[in-house]
């Protein structure tokens, strides 16, 4: 059974069975507890831990996810994944334990022609926790499966909860007994290799607080609604079914494997070294188009290096196959042919995906031998003074400049027989963490603990928002917190975050800024200062008592300030007018990565593989402004998912809509998800100016432009500096640019001769210097101070030319120049003394402490620096001492 099939059977299953089927989330959802989507229930949590109410009682999908905390072992063993798909079946207070047992055996064990998976019910084994006898009793009950075939085991394997304060309960796992050549007899508490588990049913019954059960802490109560996650493994489910020995042979992934033989001429399976390489490629070539997919692109921090660290081992592994062509993209292809068909947009996509990946290849290969040079150096040192291990500093090195992930490293010290000083590395990366994140802002809300907030959602509902038609009303204050701790009153000059049952004011979000404004109650006015959103639903302003005291239950009346509100309304119409031109000058390619839309200005952040030409950026101007002049109104109406995307509109990578989705059209020419505010007519944006682009990261591109008056002031200013220089030049404005170039093109020759000038006068002192040589035992030494000023380049060539001048003779040149409270110096030495054993690189320690500096170089010239000018008379002496020593 192809592995597409298993996913529809067990879509089309729940959903005979009442459950709504919900499309697989982004693998990069918003949560600040994950890195990846790495669970079928991730996107379920807001129903889960009560913030939002669901839309439906039950539910099923197939969520793509990504765990990385097994990178090192993908390609080592054929269990680990990085990506793979959960295919989960969820009920919100619906059905339990029986329920969740009875719809998960009947679809295993039905037979293949009555759509199951035909699984023979007397190789099936069960688990539970070791004090739910009543889900020990229900397996019996439904399945009919003897005791035997039943195991107790404790909570690290059979508990179940987020890892944070709230919901959890214990498990029960279904195992497959793949027989006694995989491994001993006993059930999964025996030996789980060959007792494969296919299925984990969560009973979600319990409240737990800070300690989790599984370190022995006890539970605080029991839920007021038990829920059932589940998840089966689709990749496991599809290699028992296949006949196959492990997910790299399924029908998904060998395609890989197959093309990375074609590449190689080697065989998978005739050898284990290859066949960690082979399994490396298959797995991270899937994480790596699922990523990219879903928007991430290579870069040095979170998600971003561990796709650079997925693409870099595939590199690395295919170069340990023997190929040396770029092969990123023809894999991404066989990954999008395998994979198209459960998710079309890798099809739809894949020109982006694919540039990525090229773009990240050619830059890791140019990389890759300067990067391996340095590693044999370190590495044949070490092994030089007696070591085992490299040094942290050589490997954060290899890291930091020429950009490999540490598990190289370690892979290429493995292979030469050394470990890897971890810790240092590890100690590195943290100093260089901490100083780039020195000056980042600390989270919106002031503290990491939501229960707070969830428990004002729970207690009042949702905050009513009004702001796309009202930018007044009244509303009732039903919560504050002054540091995160709820209080019945705020006086005047206090700062507090104010929860309302209503508001006119938009809070931060889709990379629109939040508006600002007052609160005016009687007796009490406040100043709105920010609004965020800390759980979903429920808007938190920001605000500061400036006059009276605010208390719970008072009635205010928010005023929005209107005139920031409608500059950055602006902005955010003005955002998707350049997603939409960006889109049309690359493509699919263009994704939009980011962006910030704040009052008369936006950023707008994109994927731009190849990079950005700034003849493409001067159109997407003309194009945004040409479309201004049409004014057509702008929409937003509410609408389901499904109907949006059918009509053409963008959805944002990372982001997360329900069933319905509110959608922005601009005409037929931006129709993009949003929940930001706009204007109503696109004539009101008045003019769009891009004042900067630069790139921001691997095959990531970032422009800023001005809207409405500050674009007009922008101009203004322009005109008037443009106007001004034309005057000073004397020249029409419009030969400005060539005006100033011949200048600058005058300007440059007359320094080059003047260099010119300076160097034919400096050479001009060189017989006289010549002319002061004194015989130092047997070396005619020249050691003089020269004129102050002259510049390394022109102290060279003198040095050279006095040695020339000293012709066959033994001799040693040491010039010094000093300016600007520092020193430079140059020595030079001739044939005859180099004969003599006199090298100038080796003279420079003799003198150079003197001058507080040091410096280096060839036998023949040697150069430094130092910050004494008063040591020079001191380091003549000194070399001259060490010349008579010889």
């Amino acid at each position: 059974m192809e592995t597409h099939e298993i996913a529809s059977r067990f879509l089309t299953h729940f959903e005979r069975n009442g459950h709504t089927k919900v499309p697989s989330a982004s693998l990069i959802l918003e949560d600040p507890n994950l890195l990846f989507v790495n669970a079928g229930m991730v996107q379920f949590k807001p129903y889960f831990l009560g913030e939002v109410p669901p839309p439906y009682p039950r539910a099923t999908s197939v969520q793509k996810c990504v765990r990385t905390g097994d990178i090192d072992e993908v390609g080592k063993t054929t269990r680990h994944n990085t990506f793979f798909q959960m295919a989960g079946n969820f009920s919100f207070g619906d059905y339990f334990k029986e329920g969740a047992i009875e719809l998960a055996w009947e679809l295993i064990t039905s037979s293949q022609d009555e759509g199951g998976y035909g699984f023979d019910p007397d190789r099936l084994w069960a688990t539970v926790y070791e004090d739910d006898a009543e889900a020990a009793a229900l397996w019996r009950k439904v399945t009919g499966i003897p005791s035997e075939r039943i195991q107790y085991r404790g909570a690290e394997d059979n508990y179940w909860d987020m890892g944070v304060p709230g919901p959890g309960g214990p498990c029960s796992e279904i195992y497959y007994d793949r027989g006694p050549e995989y491994g001993r007899e006993g059930g999964p508490a025996v030996d789980e290799d060959r007792y494969l588990e296919i299925w984990n049913l969560v009973f979600m019954q319990d409240v737990r607080g800070e300690g989790s059960p599984k370190q022995g802490h006890p539970v605080l109560g029991e839920l007021p609604k038990k829920n059932i996650d589940t998840g089966m493994g689709i990749e496991r489910v599809a290699y028992l079914l296949q006949g196959v020995e492990n997910v790299y042979e399924t029908d998904l992934v060998r395609p890989v494997i197959a093309k990375a033989e074609e590449f190689s001429g080697r065989r998978y399976g005739a050898d284990h070294a290859d066949d960690v390489r082979f399994r490396v490629i298959a797995d991270h070539a899937r994480s790596g188009v699922m990523l990219i997919g879903d928007g991430v692109t290579p870069g040095n921090e979170a998600r971003g290096y561990v796709l650079r660290r997925l693409l870099r081992r595939i590199v690395r592994s295919v170069r340990l196959l023997g190929v040396h062509e770029p092969v990123l993209p023809e894999f991404a292809a066989v990954v999008r042919d395998a994979m198209g068909p459960s998710y079309p947009e890798l099809v739809r996509d894949f020109d982006r995906i694919a540039e990525v990946m090229r773009i990240e290849e050619e830059a890791f290969l140019a990389t890759l031998t300067a990067g391996s040079r340095i590693f044999d150096l370190a590495a044949a040192e070490t092994r030089r003074s007696g070591g085992e291990i490299l040094a942290g500093d050589k490997a954060f090195q290899l890291h930091d400049t020429y950009g490999f992930p540490i598990d190289l490293t370690l892979e290429m010290a493995a292979e030469q027989g050394l470990a890897v000083d971890e810790e240092g590395f590890r100690t590195l990366m943290a100093e260089q963490r901490r100083r780039a994140k020195a000056d980042a802002a600390t989270r919106k809300s002031g503290h990491g603990d939501l229960s707070v907030y969830r428990r004002l959602l729970d207690e009042h509902g949702e905050t009513r928002f009004l702001g796309y038609t009202d930018l007044q009303a009244t509303a009732k204050v039903v919560g504050m917190l002054v540091d995160g701790r709820p209080v019945r009153s705020v006086a005047e000059g206090g700062t507090a975050e104010v929860i309302l049952d209503r508001t006119p004011f938009y809070a931060e979000g889709g990379g629109q800024i939040a508006d600002t404004g007052v609160l005016v109650g009687s007796g009490v006015e406040l100043k709105v200062l920010d609004v965020q959103r800390a759980v979903p639903g429920l808007f938190v302003h920001r605000v500061e008592v400036v006059a009276g005291e605010l208390g719970l239950d008072t009635e205010v009346t928010g005023a929005v300030d209107g005139e920031r509100r409608a500059s950055i309304a602006r902005s955010h119409s003005a955002t998707h007018l350049v997603h939409a031109a960006v889109r049309g000058a690359y493509g699919n390619r263009a994704a939009q990565a980011g962006s910030l839309n704040s009052p008369g200005r936006m950023r707008f952040d994109f994927t731009a593989p190849g990079g950005v030409g700034t003849d493409v950026l001067t159109e997407v101007e003309e194009e945004v402004n040409d479309y201004l002049r049409t004014d057509v109104p702008v929409q937003a109406y509410v609408t389901s998912k499904d109907k949006a995307l059918e009509l053409g509109a963008v959805a944002l990578f990372g982001e997360k809509y329900g069933n319905e989705v509110r959608v922005v059209d601009m005409g037929d020419y931006s129709r993009e998800l949003c929940g930001g505010t706009h204007v109503e007519r696109i004539g009101q944006l008045g003019l769009v100016k891009l004042v900067n682009d630069a790139s921001i990261g691997s095959g990531v591109h970032r422009v800023e432009a001005l809207v409405g008056d500050d674009a007009l002031r922008h101009v203004r200013k322009e005109h008037l500096l443009v106007s001004q220089l034309a005057g000073t030049l004397k020249v029409p404005a419009d030969q400005v640019p060539a005006r100033i170039e011949e200048l600058i093109t005058r300007l440059r020759n007359a320094e080059k001769e003047i260099e010119q000038l300076r160097v034919r006068q400096v050479l001009g002192s060189a017989g006289t210097l010549a002319g002061k040589a004194t015989d130092v035992a047997g070396v005619a030494l020249v050691a003089e101070r020269v004129a102050d000023g002259v510049d390394a380049g022109a102290l060279r060539a003198l040095a050279g030319e006095v040695r020339n001048r000293l012709g066959s003779r033994p001799g040693v040149v040491a010039l010094f120049t000093t300016g600007e409270g520092k020193v430079s110096f140059v020595v030079a030495t001739t044939a005859a003394a180099r004969d003599r054993g006199f090298a100038a690189g080796k003279l420079v320690p003799a003198f150079a402490e003197a001058v507080g500096g040091r410096g280096g170089g060839k036998p023949d010239m040697a150069q430094g620096g130092g910050g004494e000018p008063a040591g020079v008379d001191r380091a003549i002496t000194l070399l001259r001492d060490a010349v008579a020593r010889g």
